[in-house]
């Protein structure tokens, strides 16, 4: 379980190397243009009054599933009979020394999961037998010189190595800790205090020193840009932020003025959306992006009782039903960019999500992920406070099965020109157009996927383990970023490049009740020594015919001297028809895509799973492997059209 957390962590890190410098920002400012500071404060609850999860363990029995209090004293009484991790100089170092990310992270992120686990436990029982090990938690993590993990530390002086303590930086899980221990103070505080008066002193004064006071020089943060467009960097620290400072502040003026400061860090997130409210990201990073930005809002809602509201702006509705939109079947979504392919949705968050935006879609999805995958609550992993507000949830949802969850059958995402769509057979296709400077970026516009019966048929193939190379000068070269390893024609030899001019151009979307479609011109996306005037895809779900439709109408500024066209599956293949590709997925359905088989030979290979950033590929498909198709042109023209079909066999 821990490696599946840091696989999902290590993700997010020095996205400003693969995040758009110059996209749209949009000044929307939802939440300064409608509260002023002074109706902030006369609308904060002040800390002595604000109690916003249960204090006992009556408390909690009265309104969480009695199961789920069960499962978290488990997990309490497993993190007691484990040590703490020890998070030395050496493991801060293997960054720099071997771009390795998971030893440190394993260390200190188990420190993390260890306390909260302790602190939930002794919480939900009270009978103080967790207590010490939690002091002893709570003094190693007060201890570190720095609460972030070494990718991060680029934005120190020093530049990446040890941290300097002198240049205390904030980053990701250096929030998260910080809103740890605002948690342990806030259900342990008294408790605490009876073992020593001085821990939660020490927990504020760490807090500050690394956290509040950083902060102040707010323009060392990419993910706090008022110019460029930031992604989920900054609802997901600015949840951890306003838990801790409504938490652990006790000056009510600089609890209030903190916390104004980080609702309209907020804005910048809000900013940086298109009209659509899509996620550039994908679906798994909107539960660290767009879910954030809710978990953010539900404190604000709950600190001011209610005062702070804009649930009824139309983006927070449509950041809100983005989920849904990409949503395949089962625990599968599209997955574009760095995007996981497989995620079990946090249904209790979802439901709550609904509620307050008032979308029954979204509710229902809630409700349905609820009873498929279980509640996601506990110590394990990130979004704290989300997972407590997540296990008073349990008890009202069991009670509240009163929605049916319905896919929805298409979507077209305007801004980030995404396009999803269904039949009435099982056929699912989800196709973008875009530019090549997204954040957490593949080269792949034009890229498409299609899924049969809910099972993978053509993919991408999503990202690989994340090291020091993934965010790097060398990201591109990584296979899995490659346009030439997703569902692309290759031409002259050459893919696409990165870079927000490399995009898609008379991008026009067409939704009707016999057919999907997207049209693009994807000739701008490859760079000029490909000699390409245009190539225009069309990517159409034709449900009268029950197909999927890939066309292609290109120009060439002379005969090119090759022309590919890939094809990534997960499928086992059969090639040995000509004019035909057989797919068997894992659930022995077939999938016929059918080509010219005078116009094309084709081949197929199976790319590597050696080395730091592939491993994962061994596993992520459920241990399929990813196959790579490629047509290759018999018949070189300057211009031409083909077509590729494909169907339920």
């Amino acid at each position: 379980m821990i490696r599946l957390l840091l696989a999902f962590a290590l993700a997010i890190a020095s996205f400003g190397r693969v995040q758009l410098a110059t996209a749209r920002i949009t000044q929307r400012n939802i939440l300064a243009k409608k509260y002023s500071q002074t109706a902030f404060n006369e609308a904060l609850i002040p800390l002595d009054k604000w109690a916003p999860y249960p204090k006992t363990p009556e408390e909690w029995r009265s309104k969480a599933d009695p199961d789920e209090l069960t499962k978290i004293i488990k997990a309490g009484e497993e993190a007691l009979e484990k040590p703490i991790p020890m998070v030395s100089a050496s493991l801060l170092l293997d960054f720099t020394r071997s771009g390795d990310r998971e030893r440190h992270a394993t260390a200190s992120f188990g420190r993390r999961n260890q306390l909260m686990n302790l602190v939930l436990a002794e919480a939900v029982e009270g009978k103080d037998r967790f207590m010490e090990a939690i002091l002893n938690s709570v003094w190693a993590i007060c201890e570190e010189t720095y609460w972030g993990v070494p990718a991060h530390l680029s934005v120190q002086k020093a530049k990446n190595g040890l941290p300097d303590v002198q240049d205390p930086t904030v980053d990701l899980f250096g929030a998260e800790t910080a809103g740890v221990l605002a948690l342990t103070d806030y259900f342990l505080g008294t408790k605490l205090d009876k073992i020593s008066p001085l821990v939660r002193p020490r927990i504020y004064f760490e807090t500050n020193k690394k956290i509040f006071e950083p902060l102040k020089e707010a323009k060392r943060y990419g993910w706090l840009s008022t110019t460029n467009p930031v992604n989920n960097w900054n609802p997901w620290i600015v949840s951890n932020l306003l838990i801790a400072d409504l938490l652990l502040e006790k000056d009510a003026q600089k609890r209030s003025e903190n916390a104004y400061q980080y609702m309209v860090f907020l804005d910048r997130y809000f900013n940086s959306l298109g009209d659509d409210g899509g996620c550039d990201e994908g679906p798994s990073y909107w539960f660290a992006a767009g879910a954030s930005a809710y978990d953010a809002l539900a404190i604000l809602e709950s600190a001011t009782n209610g005062k702070v509201n804009v649930y009824d702006h139309d983006l927070i509705r449509k950041m809100a039903a983005y989920v849904y939109k990409v949503h395949i079947t089962n625990d599968y979504f599209v997955n574009f960019a760095d995007a996981d392919p497989k995620l079990k949705p946090d249904g209790l968050m979802l439901y709550r999500f609904g509620k307050a935006v008032q979308d029954p879609t979204l509710s229902a999805f809630g409700e349905w992920a609820y009873g498929q995958f279980g509640a996601v609550t506990g110590g394990n992993g990130y979004q704290r406070p989300r997972k407590v507000w997540n296990l008073i949830t349990t008890s009202e949802l069991k009670q509240d099965q009163s929605k049916t969850y319905k896919p929805v059958a298409q979507s077209w995402l305007s801004d980030i020109e995404v396009l999803t769509a269904r039949s009435d057979n099982g056929l699912y296709l989800a196709t973008h157009a875009g530019h090549n400077a997204e954040s957490h970026n593949h080269n792949d516009v034009g890229d498409f996927i299609v899924y049969a019966d809910g099972e993978p048929v053509i993919v991408d193939a999503g990202r690989g383990n994340y090291t020091a190379r993934t965010f790097s000068s060398k990201r591109y070269e990584l296979w899995f970023t490659q346009s030439q390893y997703h569902n692309l024609p290759i031409i002259n030899g050459l893919g696409q490049p990165a870079g927000k001019q490399f995009n898609a151009r008379n991008v026009k979307s067409n939704v009707s009740e016999k057919e999907v479609s997207l049209a693009m011109d994807i000739a701008p996306a490859y760079p000029q020594e490909a000699g390409i005037q245009n190539w225009n895809r069309l990517v159409k779900l034709n449900r009268s015919k029950n197909a999927v439709e890939i066309s292609d109408d290109f120009v060439l500024k002379q005969k090119p001297d090759s022309l590919q066209q890939v094809f990534m599956t997960v499928c086992k293949v059969d090639i040995s028809t000509p004019g035909k590709i057989v797919f068997t997925t894992s659930g022995k359905k077939a999938v016929s895509l059918t080509y010219d088989p005078k116009s094309w030979t084709v081949s197929t290979e199976l790319p590597s799973t050696e080395g730091m950033e592939y491993s994962s590929f061994k596993t992520k498909w459920d241990g399929e492997p990813v196959t790579r198709i490629v047509l290759t042109s018999k018949a070189l023209k300057s211009k031409g059209k083909h077509s590729f079909v494909i169907t339920k066999s």
